[in-house]
């Protein structure tokens, strides 16, 4: 299994940007889908974005669509997810996670990493 790190959040403003990087280690995740999803305090976690191996973005949420972009660098063994004008309802914990190919499930996850958006 691959492990996966997620790093850059943290306390910003509305309207604000942040990047949210995922590093991943014990074998390439090159040829893999990868995914960001998240979880508010009381709610269900949430898909926010998916990117294919050939860094294709296959699924963003609406409530994130034109505010928020994945990419990925090979080189690095990471993917980011890009967040701009960002809302008070973006607060969550931001996790990243690993699709195998063949797989239905994300099988591998991060421990997350915190965004507080302040109104």
């Amino acid at each position: 299994q691959v492990q996966l790190v997620e790093s850059g959040g943290g306390l910003v403003q509305a309207g604000g940007s942040l990047r949210l990087s995922c590093v991943a280690s014990g074998r390439t995740i090159s040829s893999i889908t990868m995914g960001w999803f998240r979880q508010a305090p009381g709610k269900e976690r949430e898909s926010v974005g998916r990117i294919s191996w050939s860094g294709e973005i296959t699924y963003i949420a609406d409530s994130v669509k034109g505010r928020f972009t994945l990419s990925r660098d090979s080189a690095k063994n990471a993917v980011y997810l890009r967040m701009n004008s960002l809302k008070p309802e973006d607060t969550a914990l931001y996790y990243c996670a690993a699709r195998e190919r063949g797989a239905y499930d994300f099988g591998s996850w991060g421990q997350g990493t915190q965004v507080t958006v302040s109104s």
